[in-house]
């Protein structure tokens, strides 16, 4: 039986209009991709995002302006039998970023890898004039990053 799959992500840019990413060790793979997660039951898209900022980052944001939803079908990169939709928003943090980040992709310590079937994140800005959508694993990611780019500039 195939099932959906909601996901809710924010794009948080900084004063130096340099997007947050998460580089993630799933399952012995490696992806960059924005932070964000999956909707839980009786959650609300927004409450999801605030909720997924809070465990991941430790940031409170306040969700701002819907940016795109996914209008194509895309399958699950976990699970085949799931079709994924996902949903983006602008965020901003409520407080100064004091976020602890990585400058280079996938930058983690050992023992954050070392278990194949284990989940590791870590977080780096990725500088505007770098930014592109080759920078992102996700396939839904890298229409939003194109989007983002094609209106930014």
């Amino acid at each position: 039986m195939a099932l959906f799959n909601v996901r809710v992500y924010g794009i948080l840019l900084d004063a130096k209009q340099r997007l947050l990413v998460s580089d993630e060790f799933i399952r012995g793979s490696y992806y960059t991709k924005l932070p964000g997660g999956g909707l839980e039951f009786g959650e609300g898209t927004r409450d999801c995002l605030k909720r997924e900022f809070m465990e991941e980052t430790g940031l409170e944001v306040t969700v701002g302006e819907h940016f795109y939803t996914t209008d194509f079908f895309q399958i699950s990169a976990f699970n085949n039998k799931d079709q994924i939709i996902s949903i983006y928003y602008l965020v901003h943090a409520e407080e100064p970023i004091e976020l602890p980040v990585k400058n280079s992709p996938f930058d983690f310590a050992a023992h954050q890898v070392s278990d194949p079937e284990g989940e590791s994140e870590v977080f780096r800005w990725i500088e505007w004039e770098q930014l592109d959508e080759e920078k992102m694993s996700l396939p839904i990611d890298k229409v939003v990053v194109r989007m983002l780019k094609k209106i930014n500039n």
